[in-house]
């Protein structure tokens, strides 16, 4: 066995000054995000400060201004970013930039970095991945796009609408998925929002809300683009899209993994302060039961995460084990925080008591990136394909 989750000096060091950021100049943040909603003008001051801090995207190359660490040294510090709903962004480490940055850093050319990564890499700018359509479009079934691209001239024509874009309104660029009209594939496209025929035409209101830019319904009314706005080649938009996605799934389950863990932290505290019939809560049974079932579940929730980004920091594509620890960690996220909620009673339901925001906010975390059950039939029918590649398996004797 090669792997070693031994931490090294430098992730030890970026954890606690991430640990100590998180508490003592993000959180105390919270209630006014919760309050006003969270705005750019916000992101700025904390980026500021995150900058001054020398925590800055710990998951981007060094040559990007980033940390540069190894995938699986990154699982480490999003957690300990993710303990405040406000973290990641705090440190460019957010959805849906902190997954472009990967995308763009692996597959867009000098010119592209140069005029779309390098500015986000900074913070000076923010982008939108504009994947999800309205029905009967793409959404789970990627394979039903109905946003096209049409060759003409030099360049193309871009038509169709894009719904629950997470950061669309005030993003500088979007990362637009569109089917080639001549039934070729799928190709990527790197739009500035301002290009004419681009517009955002409204919002989702969702459940969850501490985001920037919120989630976005997007129209492509005859956009004429040149080539160099291809990202990549052109027809390999799905192929590009697992570049990004499977890191960007585990991504999720660093910072998700995080915020379970601070629910559990505020309830566990709440639970041994608090009397309730001559006793603390945390000395009565089925509170214990609830504590010790949250202890668990997030030690080996991190377990399967470190294991899985290991693999693909040593060069695993992680198709299939980024599905398994998406769905456990999604679930074990979703677990965590309502008994965490249970624990602390009624105010467990308010963002006074920050549990309330979490769990409000992490219930669409089994949907994005792969719904659960889509991910649990890709798993079975990669089972079952193994399964019939093997000799068949001797039976009993019918006993009959």
């Amino acid at each position: 066995m090669a792997f070693d989750f031994t931490l090294t000096d430098r992730v030890r060091d970026w954890q606690e000054r991430i640990r100590d950021f998180v508490d003592r100049v993000v959180i105390p943040c919270e209630q006014r995000a919760f309050a006003d909603g969270l705005t750019d003008t916000l992101r700025g001051e904390l980026q500021a400060k995150a900058r001054s801090a020398g925590i800055w995207a710990p998951q981007a190359k060094a040559a990007l201004g980033g940390g540069g660490f190894r995938f699986d040294e990154t699982a480490v510090l999003l957690e300990e970013a993710g303990r405040s709903l406000l973290g990641p962004l705090a440190i460019n480490a957010a959805a849906p930039d902190e997954g472009n940055i990967h995308l763009l850093a692996e597959v867009a050319t000098p010119a592209q970095q140069e005029r779309f990564l390098r500015p986000l890499a900074a913070g000076t700018v923010r982008s939108c991945f504009a994947m999800t359509e309205p029905p009967p479009g793409a959404g789970s079934d990627p394979a039903a796009l109905r946003t096209t691209a049409t060759r003409a001239g030099r360049g193309w024509v871009i038509r169709g609408g894009k719904h629950l874009i997470t950061g669309a309104d005030g993003a500088a660029f979007a990362i637009v998925m569109a089917a080639s009209a001549d039934g070729s594939g799928a190709t990527m496209f790197l739009l500035d929002m301002d290009t004419p025929g681009v517009s955002l035409v409204g919002h989702a209101d969702t459940i969850d809300k501490t985001m920037v830019g919120g989630h976005g319904r997007l129209r492509f009314d005859d956009v004429e683009v040149t080539d160099d706005a291809v990202l990549g080649q052109a027809g390999q938009g799905f192929r590009y899209a697992q570049v990004r996605l499977a890191p960007a799934r585990m991504t999720h389950c660093m910072r998700w993994l995080g915020a379970a863990r601070r629910a559990h932290e505020i309830a566990l505290d709440r639970s041994v302060r608090r009397s309730l019939f001559g006793a603390p809560l945390a000395e009565h049974g089925m509170a214990q039961q609830l504590i010790a079932d949250n202890e668990i579940e997030l030690a080996a929730a991190r377990a399967l995460l470190w294991q899985t980004c290991w693999s693909i920091a040593e060069g695993d594509r992680g198709t299939e084990s980024s599905s398994r620890a998406k769905v456990f960690i999604s679930e074990v996220v979703d677990r965590v925080v309502d008994r965490s909620v249970q624990l602390c009673g009624g105010m467990g339901t308010s963002e006074e008591l920050v549990v309330g925001r979490i769990y409000a906010d992490a219930r669409a975390f089994r949907i994005y990136d792969g719904a659960s059950e889509v991910h649990r039939m890709s798993i079975a029918k990669r089972a079952a394909r193994r399964a019939a590649a093997q000799p068949a398996a001797a039976q009993p004797a019918d006993r009959w």
